[in-house]
């Protein structure tokens, strides 16, 4: 009895650490002819991270446009529209899809235009903003260098 106890303490192990590893490590990519990881989405999941990305550009169209008005309480209003309060609950299946590292990007993503937006209210330089800014939008070149997201096959 002990030993079957045992051995259905490892199969119920090894198929948590299966499913670990797919759902919250490596996501649902396949590595594409120009090097980069294409998250493997449905069409309501891609429309979701698109718009998202696009709220990010437009969050930073903004932050650049108060900045240079030298209005930084714009600025911050603009980047925390985007940071972690902004974080919307996404849905199971979609967290599944996507690896740990882009997961992690997006959090620090939200996080730096959280530290921005205190940092422009705090400090009112527009320099240290613009550098902030500079640093974030690291963020979104490394992501589009390693991650790209493709239209579904039509059926």
């Amino acid at each position: 009895m002990c030993r079957l106890a045992w051995i259905v303490a490892l199969v119920f192990l090894l198929a948590f650490g299966g499913m670990f590893y797919k759902f919250v490590l490596s996501g649902d990519v396949v590595t594409t002819r120009d090097g980069r990881k294409a998250l493997q989405l449905s069409p309501g999941e891609r429309a979701l991270v698109l718009a998202e990305m696009r709220q990010f550009l437009a969050a930073v169209q903004g932050i650049v446009k108060a900045v240079n008005e030298r209005d930084l309480k714009a600025a911050a209003r603009t980047a925390r529209a985007v940071g972690q309060a902004s974080v919307k609950t996404v849905p199971a299946s979609l967290m599944g899809k996507l690896p740990l590292s882009f997961k992690r990007l997006g959090l620090a993503t939200h996080q730096a235009f959280d530290r921005l937006a205190l940092d422009a209210e705090q400090l009112g330089d527009p320099e240290h903003s613009l550098g902030q800014l500079a640093t974030l939008m690291q963020h979104c070149v490394g992501c589009h260098a390693v991650y790209r997201i493709d239209a579904p096959a039509a059926p």
